[in-house]
């Protein structure tokens, strides 16, 4: 279970064992862990702090009361055991002694990992000792009702240490409130563990409005035929009295309360704000509740005042402003600064390239030595005998002499392209095949039959080594001055970006132009004589381009001997030039439309890498790369604009998200051009929380609680219900209920409750009949100080039960005990 972190009997918890490393005070204002010496909190703790008209949630603990000894035995103790607060006082007294939260937590210490129990509001000091992530605050109750009696147990007991009892052994009988109909399970085992935990003699159950209705009563703020009206924490009831009596059958429930408008209002907030969600904490929004919440006297005219953006609805609008630092200026490098910058840039790039310079030079040295080394080793090949070639090549790890060319071949080219010297010419390539097959220079009557047909392998093996060779070198000479380009398109791109840019869109522009022109006329043909077909359709001349016309053209007149009518084609050589040249322009077309189209995509790519710099990766691949040239094109003078449009349409692939940036819901088509946002800095503006229609929409549940989804009748219509259940009283008397009708509870201090219950309450009864609401002198003490009242009368001890009637008349007997609040 862990440990009760009680500040007086218990001392030091029993799970933490090193009371040196921190001490508990025990008359502090509250639970303090320090180090060496007890912190006192600036709060007095010999009283609560004084409420300012409603009640704030703080973090006030009460210190223990020392005059416990100095009361009789049978000096009652009373109880409010409150769904939001727990007073503990003595009979006859004008406020309770003791008040706290009604919650518990159990943090785990950091250092040992052991768990306490923390009744009430903890203080901030234990929050570097205790783990607080890991838990929350736990209430006995639910809805109103108790059932969580371990909890209970755990409040109980730091109740009355903290009133001042020895060993926790209670010897005063004692009057605890409850709620309305309180269910028999609930009520027997709070009076088994009073009974069995604390010994306590005897006890007393009452309803805490009827107290707060009793009390106000004897103040004449209410007569003894009323209806008591109560706002909870998480219900709400109606209660009337008949001859200072409360009808139970005729009262009514609903499961709105405090609660609820809390929790509407934080979730209504953090809807509206969901950058700022982490500062719109419970007690943050507790805190607004009561601070700035209102009823409004009529909803629909209210919530038309804010729709039209009156100068009313503008007064009666609230910010709360969070912490902000306004960004630092930043001034404009001077031309000493850019100087002296542009100095560094070029003293670091001076030293990359001396760096690649040593880098290269080691290198090239290191394959001189191993060229030389290969050439060594194929000369002492030459001049040893074939038996000892072997050996030779097993100690240098080659396996034949083919294998040695091969790799000086390759060392000579990287060495060449280290140095950056041309390539070998094509004389260097036949002299060196010729070396390498000797054989194909021979003339055949000088060879004999096996040598013939070694010459046609070797004739074969030349011409295969000579095509390849050749298109190696192509590709070499074509690597070679495709990375000259683009290492001067890099350097055109550093000196000046958006130059750079501006002629990439513009050669991309030209070259997609003239793909697409030369498309086309290969499609519909170049039709360039006006004769256009109207009708829609594509005759065989249409669907022809200005090459196929002109083939068809020399085919058609070639087929006829110079108008003679004979077909003689092919009969001369001459004819058969025709061909060579209908292929001749074909080729060249291809080949041009080839080298473009080649261009086109260089260019692309050029294009999209730029694009993809400054781009997320998941934005530019979920586009195709004409559409992403496309909407780049349209910065091309404005890059600014263009990454703020990106970081608008995917804000989930950045990192971080300005939130003074407006999204936009759809993406805007390619079709069209996008709409350019704007931009601003940061201000404090963007840092407010601006409560405006949720002053008033989130109390309104009290009298509308579908808005929420609880489908049940708001406190208005539970007065015209709680009325209609009193069957056996005449008009007379319900006009006398009527006239007074009391509100009460801590959700009862919202401005303008009452006049908009009295209004509601008004549509409901009779024309011209009786009708008074007021609230109770102080919604929140008038329980506790109606039942101290109570159980100071002498005529208490008649309406308690002891222990021993307890167990003799058994929980059936509990189900009809009721207490007689008119004594």
């Amino acid at each position: 279970m862990g440990s009760v972190l009680l500040p007086s009997t218990y001392g030091f918890p029993k799970q933490i064992p090193s009371p040196s490393l921190y001490s508990i005070t025990r008359q502090e204002e509250s639970i303090v862990v320090v180090g060496e010496k007890p912190k006192v909190s600036p709060i007095s703790p010999s009283r609560p702090p004084k409420q300012r008209g409603r009640a704030m949630p703080s973090i006030w603990r009460p210190s223990r009361q020392a005059d416990y000894d100095c009361f009789s035995s049978a000096t009652p103790i009373v109880i409010d055991n409150g769904g939001s607060a727990f007073r503990i006082g003595w009979a006859g007294e004008l406020d309770p002694r003791v008040t706290f939260r009604n919650v518990v937590q159990r943090p785990r210490h950091k250092t040992t990992g052991e768990t306490v129990t923390i009744v009430g509001d903890h203080d901030p000091a234990l929050m570097k000792y205790f783990d607080y992530t890991r838990t929350s605050h736990r209430s006995a109750f639910d809805s109103n009702v108790v059932y969580q009696f371990e909890i209970m147990e755990y409040v109980l007991d730091y109740g009355f240490e903290r009133l001042g009892a020895n060993d926790l052994q209670v010897d005063h009988p004692i009057l605890m409130t409850e709620c309305v109909c309180n269910p028999i399970s609930s009520r027997s085992k709070m009076a088994e563990l009073l009974f069995e935990t604390y010994g306590v003699p005897s006890i007393a159950f009452g309803i805490d409005s009827a107290f707060s209705y009793k009390f106000n009563q004897q103040h004449g703020i209410c007569t003894e035929d009323g209806l008591a009206v109560c706002a909870g924490v998480t219900t709400s009831h109606v209660i009337p009295f008949v001859k200072g009596e409360p009808v139970l059958e005729a009262c009514c429930r609903t499961n709105i309360g405090g609660y609820h408008v809390t929790d509407y209002l934080k979730q209504l907030l953090s809807l509206k704000y969901p950058y700022h969600m982490s500062s719109i904490t419970w007690e943050k929004a507790e805190e607004l509740k009561m601070e700035h919440c209102y009823v409004a006297l009529d909803y629909a005219s209210e919530l038309q005042l804010f729709q039209k953006g009156k100068k009313e609805a503008e007064e009666k609008t609230r910010s709360w402003q969070l912490p902000w630092v306004p960004p630092p200026q930043e001034e404009a490098p001077s031309e000493e600064e850019l100087a002296r910058k542009a100095a560094l840039k070029e003293k670091q790039g001076q030293r990359l390239r001396d760096m690649a310079a040593a880098k290269r030079s080691i290198r090239i040295s290191e394959m001189e030595n191993e060229l030389h080394g290969l050439k060594d080793l194929l000369q002492q090949l030459g001049q040893v005998e074939e038996t000892e070639i072997s050996s030779i090549l097993s100690k240098t790890g080659y396996d034949s002499r083919q294998e040695i060319e091969s790799a000086i071949q390759k060392i000579t080219q990287s060495l060449r392209k280290a140095k950056g010297e041309p390539n070998e010419t094509e004389e260097r390539i036949d002299a060196s095949l010729a070396e390498k097959y000797p054989l194909t220079n021979v003339p055949d009557d000088m060879l004999t039959p096996e040598q013939l047909k070694e010459k046609r392998k070797q004739t074969f093996l030349k011409t295969t080594s000579e095509g390849r060779l050749r298109a190696k070198q192509k590709r070499f000479e074509e690597e070679s001055m495709r990375e000259k380009q683009n290492q001067q398109e890099e350097e055109k791109r550093l000196e000046n970006p958006e130059l750079y840019l501006e002629k990439l869109h513009a050669r991309y522009r030209e070259l997609s132009e003239k793909v697409e022109q030369r498309k086309r006329l290969k499609t519909n043909g170049a039709r360039t004589n006006g004769n256009q077909n109207l009708s829609g359709g594509v005759g065989r001349g249409e669907r022809l381009n200005a090459a196929q016309k002109e083939r068809m053209r020399l085919l058609t007149t070639a087929a006829f001997d110079r108008g003679k009518g004979e077909d003689t084609f092919g009969a001369r050589d001459e004819d058969w030039q025709l061909y060579k040249l209908m292929s001749k322009d074909n080729d060249d077309e291809d080949n041009g439309q080839e080298e473009d189209e080649a261009e086109l995509a260089r260019v692309t790519a050029r294009l999209q890498s730029e694009i993809q710099r400054t781009v997320p990766c998941s934005f530019a691949a979920g586009m195709a790369s004409q559409s992403l040239i496309w909407l780049a094109s349209l910065y091309t003078r404005d890059l600014t604009s263009f990454m703020v449009w990106i970081i608008l349409q995917h804000p989930k692939d950045w990192l971080d998200i300005d939130p003074t940036f407006v999204a936009k819901s759809d993406m805007v088509p390619l079709q069209g051009t996008p709409e350019l946002p704007r931009f601003r800095p940061l201000t404090a503006e963007d840092f407010q929380i601006v409560i405006g229609v949720e002053r008033f929409r989130c109390p309104e549940i009290l009298f509308q609680p579908n808005m929420v989804g609880v489908d049940q009748a708001g406190l208005d219509e539970m007065v015209g219900v709680s009325l209609r259940r009193l069957s056996t009283v005449d008009d007379a008397v319900k006009d006398r209920i009527s006239n007074s009708i009391l509100v009460t509870g801590g959700s009862s201090l919202f401005p303008g409750l009452v006049p908009r219950l009295e209004a509601g309450i008004m549509q409901i009864r009779p024309y011209l009949s009786p009708l008074k609401v007021v609230r109770a002198s102080d919604p929140i003490l008038d329980a506790w100080r109606g039942a101290a009242t109570y159980a100071a009368s002498s005529h208490f001890a008649t309406q308690t039960f002891s222990m021993q009637d307890y167990y003799e008349k058994g929980e059936a007997w509990l189900r009809q005990y009721h207490i007689q609040y008119t004594l």
